[in-house]
């Protein structure tokens, strides 16, 4: 049975937002998930990410090999005032999902500690991956960290915060019976509570169409500010998504902020079907504009040749003046089931 072990009193998990020490990625190599050419197409999205991020934070990348390093490095043809900012770490890992079994850092005034949330594998579909539980034991660089260990089974693509206290999250992944049989949602509320500080949850109904990770909230709604709700909306009442985002949307419209007052929700279009095969065996992709990366000066967004394109760059970057909206081709990368929230994590600075 899980139980609450040592408590990390005072801390809470920053807003995306906030000023950051560094974003962490994992260099991709899974051929399963990207066969023939679709695998150079996803390097070519962590490069463009790579470059975007390296002039306003450290980027501290987890390769299996010095051979795998000096390779990105001489693909990549940074300046060398940008490469020294790019960290790598010697680590093998089964996948690029470093947000969902990577650490979640917490701070608390000038310290900064790490949460690790057990990691099945989104429910034990892939028992190839299950391993990458063991991923953030053999990072030499958190060693001189607090660390939390819950043991209560979640992935950071499951929930999202406000830095102040709110979380977002979505019934159809956090109660579901694959991550912690028989806790109810008031328990794994205690968890959050308790180890992130958060005081109050929102829960959503369910992710979109094709989203192997039971309804991640980062496919979904995501903060752009204490009080102010980026929601994906389908417009087409054919689609397979149009319902679920509709009650997502009704949730986020009767929800209040700590200080009594309504969210201020801004629709974000998607990007319609983005499939996989052909014809009887074609699969629906989880695409969505909503799993943006905010990075200290920029915003990275997953675009997919879409009319839609356009209109959710611009909604983002009406929202973030200050940073640079960067669009990323990530037709390739959502072939893996995720894109670029999902293959980030962001260290605050403290």
């Amino acid at each position: 049975m899980v139980v609450l072990r040592q408590m990390p009193e005072g801390y809470r998990m920053p807003a995306e937002w906030e000023p950051h020490e560094a974003t962490w990625l994992a260099w991709p190599g899974n051929r399963t998930a990207w066969p023939g050419p679709l695998l150079k197409a996803v390097e070519s999205v962590y490069l463009q990410m790579i470059l975007a991020l390296l002039p306003s934070e450290k980027v501290h990348l987890l390769v299996k090999n010095k051979e795998q390093a000096s390779a990105v490095l001489k693909t990549l043809r940074a300046k060398k005032s940008l490469s020294q900012r790019l960290v790598f770490h010697e680590q093998k890992t089964g996948d690029i999902w470093i947000r969902d079994y990577g650490p979640v850092f917490i701070t608390k005034k000038r310290e900064k500690a790490f949460v690790k949330w057990p990691f099945n594998a989104w429910g034990r579909k892939y028992k190839d991956l299950i391993r990458d539980n063991r991923v953030v034991d053999g990072l030499k660089a958190l060693k001189d960290l607090r660390r939390f260990d819950p043991g209560l089974v979640l992935e950071g693509g499951s929930l999202d915060v406000n830095g102040q206290g709110v979380c977002l999250t979505t019934e159809q992944c956090l109660l579901n019976p694959n991550r912690n049989p028989g806790f109810s949602r008031e328990k794994i509320g205690d968890f959050l509570r308790n180890y992130l500080g958060v005081r109050k949850i929102i829960w959503l109904k369910k992710g979109i169409e094709g989203d192997d990770t039971d309804g991640h909230v980062d496919e979904v709604s995501r903060f752009v500010g204490p009080s102010t709700v980026v929601t994906a909306m389908e417009s087409d009442k054919k689609d397979a998504n149009f319902r679920t985002l509709a009650d997502n949307r009704e949730v986020l419209k009767n929800e209040k902020d700590p200080a009594g007052k309504s969210f201020q929700i801004v629709e974000i279009p998607m990007p319609g079907p983005v499939n996989a095969g052909v014809g009887s065996k074609k699969s629906r992709l989880p695409a969505s504009y909503a799993n943006f990366y905010i990075a200290n000066r920029v915003v990275l967004v997953p675009i997919h040749g879409h009319s839609n394109d356009p209109i959710a760059l611009k909604t983002l970057q009406r929202l973030f003046s200050g940073r640079k909206v960067v669009g990323i081709d990530c037709t390739a990368l959502v072939h893996g089931l995720g894109s670029i929230h999902c293959i980030t994590q962001q260290e605050p600075r403290v």
